[in-house]
Order: structure tokens, then C-alpha cells, then sequence
């Protein structure tokens, strides 16, 4: 069978391709030149694809002297074992999707449909960075990009309440005698948590929702009671955005679309030039207007309100997120790479839950419920047994 003889080939030298993203406005990389001289004294191949790390900083000939080899777009799909970029294939990636390549990247398939039918049809065996999820429910490769979409957040979100650019008019750290702007954080996670420090650090007044005691008992110990706790609720909600100048939606359901926690009816009130930064658009967002943007074309207003909702925040500071992103994949790119995929789910649960897509079937559930499509348990395509 197919996935046994690719096992075969991948449990010993393994050609570990870097795509260069061509997705608008990403700058990032999957593998720094340090982590690709790691796998080559692994003894895998490392092929990068002609200047895939231009826009974080990282020539070519970096890579070069890292042991890996510069190929071409075509030579990078076609020849790569185990290819890995940054984020989703688009449309014109989709033809070089193949039943015998192993794809490692951020997918957030529940939000898109014909990618995931994109992926079954090709038989791709596709691993999404946002599920792999460990047993005590973190995210370790979801993580990093979170912190950096949660420090940027308030940043984006300060820089356009400026009146020139269409905002209320509000320096959101205030001055003495004038009172700071209220920054509202709907989801307490590690999203919210970062966008709560930046904000706090700027001055902000900050309130964060969440629907665990647990967890919000936890951010009050750990900010030192800077911020607002308080428990989610739509009526909450309702009740709290009209007050607010600066929203942050950082919900997040691991691997599935995000909830509408804030309805076009919330915006009506809210105030004139207020700003929502919807940090959840890779999921399809939690705010009802919300639609993804661009680096280049970051905002659009509704109803008097102004939405940042850029799909690849990270993407721009890429020099800090692609060697923030090396740090938690690399691990698990070499499992994939010593062992192959069957032994490294087999050995790591948290990778298993990794693995959206296989031979053709949809293995992570929340993405066949989102789509309505069928659902297949990972250990009936792929026994889980470790040789």
C-alpha cells in the first residue's frame, strides 16, 4: 500500500522542502537557515525554494552555508518528501498537491471549503500546525504565532483610532487629566493574554471576556490585577462594546470556525471611529462583518466602526515570527523526518491530532462538521502503532 512504501522512504533520508510563500503580503519562511542545518546534520536533504527567505532576512547563500540546496518552485513541490511553508496552499498551489507528499503548515481548513476539498482530492497527507495539541490542551506550534497576533493587536488597533486614519480621535494611553481608551479583549487565551500585557503597556484601560473562572482567576494573579475579569456572555458583550474604543476578538476553537461573539446589530452601538482588530479571521472571525485583509490593505469601516481583520498578523514582523515558528516546528519536523509520519503520530498524540487530512479522508473532525463532510478517525487510515 501507498502510505507503508512512503513510510519506507521516510523513516531514512528524507527531502524536506521550504516553499516560498506566495500568499499577498507574507514575508515569513517555515525554516530558518539554523533549522535547516539541524535537519541536514540529521542527514536529510534540505531543499529551499529560490529566495523563500528574502522577506524575513534570510538570503539564500544563509542557507547555502546551513547545508541545503537552492531549487526552483517546481523542484521544491515535486521533489520534496516532506514539504513545509507557513501558511495554507492557495489556488494556484493546488495542482501540485500529490497523494505521496506529506505537507506541514498552518491550513485552518474549517474556514475554507474548497481548500479542504482541494486537500482530499489530492490525497495529500496534510498536518496543520494550529491542531497539534498535547494532552493538557496547548497548542505549542499554534502558540508563538498567537502571542505575536496578540502583542500586535492593540499596536494596530492604537495606530488606527487616529482621527487621519478614520478613527475616533483616541490616544489610547491617555495623558494626566485625560482619561486612557478602553480596550475590550473577548477571549482570555493566549491571544487575549498578550494583547492585554501590550495594552496595559500602553497605558489602556483593559477588560478581558472569558468563560473560564479558572482561567480568569489566573490572568487576575498573573497581570497583578491590572485588568477587568469578567464572565462572557452575549448580554455582556451587548452591554460592554458600546463603551469600548479598541475591540479585540481572540477566541479561538482549536481546528474549528470561530463563534460570532459580536453581531452587526452590536455595532450600531458602538462608538463612531471605534476599532475592532479581529485577531480570529483565520478561523472565519468572531465578529459577524468581519472579512479578511491585507498588510497592504488592512481596514474597512462598517457602520461607522473600523475593522482590522489581516489574516496573516504575524506576517508582519516576519524576521521575529519565522525564527519564533522554526523554535516549535522544528521538533516535530524532525519526528516526521527520523521516523516517518505513521511512527512519529504513533509516538507523539500530540501530533496525531495534527493530521487533518489523509489518503483522502478528513481525519480531524471539527473540519468535516464545519463543511458537513464525512468523517474519518485517523487509526482507521493510519494505525496508530509504534513499530
Amino acid at each position: 500500500m501507498l502510505c507503508f512504501c512512503l513510510e519506507s522512504v521516510l523513516s531514512a533520508r528524507v527531502r524536506i522542502g521550504v516553499a516560498r510563500e506566495i500568499k499577498t503580503d507574507e514575508y515569513r519562511v517555515a525554516l530558518t537557515p539554523a533549522g535547516a542545518r539541524e535537519l541536514v546534520q540529521k542527514g536529510h536533504d534540505v531543499l529551499v525554494e529560490a529566495g523563500a527567505g528574502d522577506g524575513s532576512a534570510m538570503p539564500d547563500d544563509d542557507y547555502v552555508r546551513a547545508g541545503a540546496e537552492i531549487v526552483s518552485l517546481d523542484d521544491v513541490w515535486a521533489k520534496s518528501e516532506l514539504l513545509l511553508k507557513v501558511k495554507e496552499p492557495i489556488a494556484a498551489e493546488y495542482p501540485r498537491l500529490r497523494e505521496d507528499l506529506v505537507l506541514f503548515t498552518y491550513l485552518h481548513i474549517a474556514a475554507d471549503e474548497p481548500l479542504t476539498r482541494a486537500l482530499v482530492g489530492s490525497g495529500v497527507r496534510a498536518v496543520a500546525y494550529e491542531t497539534v495539541e498535547t494532552p493538557d490542551r496547548r497548542l505549542p506550534l499554534l502558540a508563538p504565532m498567537s502571542e505575536i497576533a496578540g502583542r500586535l493587536a492593540p499596536q494596530a488597533g492604537a495606530y488606527f483610532l487616529e482621527k487621519p486614519l478614520g478613527g475616533r480621535g483616541i490616544l489610547i494611553g491617555g495623558v494626566p487629566g485625560v482619561q486612557p481608551g478602553r480596550v475590550l479583549v473577548l477571549g482570555g487565551g493566549v491571544v487575549g493574554y498578550n494583547a492585554a500585557v501590550i495594552a496595559i503597556g500602553l497605558g489602556a484601560q483593559v477588560t478581558i471576556l472569558d468563560k473560564s473562572i479558572d482561567r480568569m482567576r489566573y490572568l487576575d494573579e498573573i497581570l497583578s490585577g491590572r485588568v477587568s475579569t469578567v464572565m462572557s456572555s452575549t448580554l455582556q458583550i451587548e452591554t460592554m462594546i458600546g463603551e469600548a474604543d479598541l475591540v479585540i476578538g481572540a477566541v479561538l476553537v482549536p481546528g474549528a470556525r470561530a463563534p460570532k461573539l459580536v453581531t452587526r446589530a452590536m455595532l450600531k452601538d458602538m462608538k463612531q471611529g471605534s476599532v475592532i482588530v479581529d485577531v480570529a479571521i483565520d478561523q472565519g472571525g468572531c465578529v459577524e462583518t468581519a472579512r479578511p485583509t491585507t498588510h497592504t490593505d488592512p481596514v474597512y469601516e462598517v457602520d461607522g466602526v473600523i475593522h482590522y481583520c489581516v489574516a496573516n498578523m504575524p506576517g508582519g514582523v516576519p524576521v521575529t515570527s519565522t525564527k519564533a515558528l522554526t523554535n516549535a516546528t522544528l521538533p516535530y519536523v524532525e519526528e516526521i523526518a527520523d521516523h516517518g509520519l505513521a511512527e512519529a503520530v504513533a509516538r507523539d498524540k500530540a501530533l496525531a491530532n495534527g493530521v487533518n487530512v489523509l489518503d483522502g479522508k478528513i481525519t480531524y473532525e471539527p473540519v468535516a462538521e464545519a463543511h458537513g463532510l464525512d468523517y474519518t478517525p485517523l487509526d482507521d487510515v493510519l494505525p496508530l502503532a509504534a513499530a
